[in-house]
């Protein structure tokens, strides 16, 4: 039965970590759903009394446990239309030097991520062309999803010369980064030479690494990264979750 909507609602329940007031049990088990990606960004939360209802509390407790979402921007509430994820893109630069992990760790986010696959292919001539080899050469592939406070904002998928970096898909299980797998292969020189922006839907796997609904887009940065010598290294396609970011072209 739910509590009096007037009182005052600071019960403790016993955890298995623990004693914790209920608001703040409350607050934890939204701010996980929207870290999850079980609710989007820009999506609005069921309503108090539903919210009430589901954790078995009354709205006073309900109120609490959003204020403190509030507060930790988490959500966002709009007077007469209800509360809201909030919507907080990451300021991405698109420049010379364009790292994932020291653009979020600038932001006060934590990077992370994950290898979905990798193997070694003969380069298609759509490939062959990007990176000025002959078609059929060696490419490692690694395919990518990077995450920011546990929230997906990408994948990736990243082709490279497999001759000039013989070993880097057990630099990358070693280090966790592309970055310093290129470090190690003796490349922690190289820039981006050019990008290119567009958009589409999102297919299904991307979809379902980035948590996205059908019909959700993506917005997709290919760029040629080279080395400090000035010749091709990486070619790569980042699918970006679409509310995630906003990218910042650098001139």
């Amino acid at each position: 039965m739910l509590q009096n909507d007037d009182k005052n609602d600071e019960t403790v329940e016993a955890t298995a970590a623990g004693r914790v007031v209920v608001w703040r049990r409350i607050a934890d088990s939204l701010k996980a759903e929207i870290i999850s990606g079980d609710m989007q960004p820009g999506g609005q939360l069921p309503t108090e009394s539903v919210l009430a209802e589901r954790f078995s509390v009354n709205r006073h407790t309900v109120r609490r446990a959003l204020a403190a979402l509030a507060n930790d921007g988490y959500v966002e509430a709009t007077r007469g239309r209800g509360t809201f994820v909030a919507e907080h893109p990451i300021h991405y630069p698109i420049g010379m030097r364009t790292r994932f992990s020291e653009i979020v760790s600038a932001q006060a986010l934590q990077p992370g991520g994950r290898l979905i696959s990798s193997d070694t292919i003969g380069a298609n001539a759509a490939l062959a062309e990007r990176l000025g080899i002959a078609e059929g050469e060696a490419l490692t592939r690694l395919e990518v999803l990077r995450v920011a406070d546990g929230m997906p904002v990408t994948v990736g998928t990243s082709w490279f010369i497999a001759a000039r970096v013989p070993n880097l898909i057990n630099d990358y299980a070693e280090t966790g980064t592309i970055t310093k797998a290129l470090e190690k292969a003796g490349f922690g020189d190289y820039r981006r030479q050019a990008s290119w922006i567009s958009t589409m839907i999102a297919d299904a796997e991307d979809r379902r690494h980035l948590k996205l609904a059908a019909g959700a887009p993506v917005l997709v940065v290919e760029s040629l990264n080279i080395s400090a010598d000035g010749l091709p290294l990486q070619f790569a396609r980042a699918r970006f979750a679409g509310g995630a970011v906003q990218l910042v072209v650098e001139s």
